[in-house]
């Protein structure tokens, strides 16, 4: 089984930068997707961005794209979402989670059955 410990959160004035990590301990596989979701307060949770980790292929949501970049680092099991150019939207606790196998949309979260404990983030106007 997979255990997800994500970490990179704080507190960023608008224009700003983070990146976030999340290290993945136990067995995976290489036709996991890795995923980034966020949940504002009072907000559903969203997708952000997911990478297969077989290939490399990676996805955005379009309130991200051209701003936020996955990648991955397959020796240290880690996933990587820079997010450069932040805004106070962008403000919510982010969650890593991973998911065996999905075929087509990588956006939907119920497909996702390993979840970390999520990492704040917060941008300042």
């Amino acid at each position: 089984q997979v255990q997800l410990v994500e970490s990179g959160g704080g507190l960023v004035q608008a224009g700003g930068s983070l990146r976030l990590s999340c290290a993945a301990s136990g067995r995976t596989f290489s036709n996991y997707v890795m995923g980034w979701f966020r949940q504002a307060p009072g907000k559903e949770r969203e997708f952000v961005a997911a990478i297969r980790l077989s290939g490399g292929f990676t996805y955005y949501s379009d309130s991200v794209k051209g701003r936020f970049t996955i990648s991955r680092d397959t020796a240290k099991n880690t996933v990587y979402l820079q997010m450069n150019s932040l805004k106070p939207e962008d403000t919510a606790v982010y969650y890593c989670a991973a998911a065996a196998g999905i075929r087509g949309s990588v956006t939907d979260r119920s497909k996702y059955d390993t979840w970390g404990q999520g990492t704040q983030v917060t941008v300042s106007s």
